[in-house]
């Protein structure tokens, strides 16, 4: 019986068709699909003319077979998941686009006054039966506190009338401001929001940032609420 002395092993047909065992660059394979085809008829090559004294390991062959499956397998993952990005991206983009104009809520303790009234927010981590704010001029100096009252997890948002504990109201300008949230005798992790205007959309790498003119740019998906 005539022998395939080329293709001995299951691992000589996998050898042959990455250009390992005397294969021709014009053996290369340019695509997953064909890499299984020209496998599968090396193999069924050998399979017929094997030696009988000398069969093919089939743990060897199940191995190899596992291998091409597993490189098209990943191929077709690797497109789909491309496509997925795509869509997602697209998406993003559309989304971003509609922020245009409007204002909001993002990590940070700015608050800007104009003409007498300012927005901020808190993310609360969990329940809280109080919430006390404060708010400090460029000197770091407390020209109001107040007391926002209870909140369930999660953000809101709050105005300030622009004036002093006192009454007063001050200049217009850019201030900070504080929070400090408890639930009985505990404090609840409490985050800042600032408000910004979108101004433009500016895309970044693989994903699209929002312009808030002098807060800078922050990521599409840090927004925490728009108001």
């Amino acid at each position: 019986m005539a022998t395939v002395g080329a293709t001995s092993s299951a691992s000589d047909v996998f050898a042959l068709l990455n250009g390992k065992s005397g294969a021709g660059s014009s053996d290369a394979m340019s695509t997953s699909e064909e890499v299984q085809n020209r496998f599968l008829k090396l193999l069924v090559t050998q399979l017929k003319n094997q030696d009988p004294l000398n069969p093919l390991d089939n743990a060897a062959v199940t191995s190899q077979i596992s291998q091409i499956s597993t490189v098209t397998g990943i191929e077709k993952l690797n497109t789909t998941l491309e496509t997925l990005l795509n869509t997602f991206n697209d998406g993003q983009s559309m989304q971003a686009a509609g922020l245009l104009g409007k204002s909001v809520l993002v990590a940070g303790s700015q608050l800007a006054l104009s003409a007498g009234k300012a927005s901020g927010g808190v993310n609360l981590g969990g329940p809280a039966d109080s919430v006390k704010l404060s708010i400090m001029d460029a000197a770091g100096r407390v020209v109001q506190s107040q007391e926002l009252g209870g909140h369930e997890a999660g953000n809101f948002s709050f105005v300030w009338d622009g004036k002093s504990d006192s009454g007063a109201a001050v200049p217009d300008g850019k201030y900070s401001f504080v929070v400090n949230a408890v639930r009985g005798g505990d404090k609840v992790p409490a985050e800042t929001l600032q408000v910004g205007t979108v101004s433009a959309l500016v895309r970044d790498k693989n994903q699209f940032q929002l312009d808030l003119g002098v807060l800078g740019r922050v990521d599409f998906d840090k927004v925490q609420q728009i108001l």
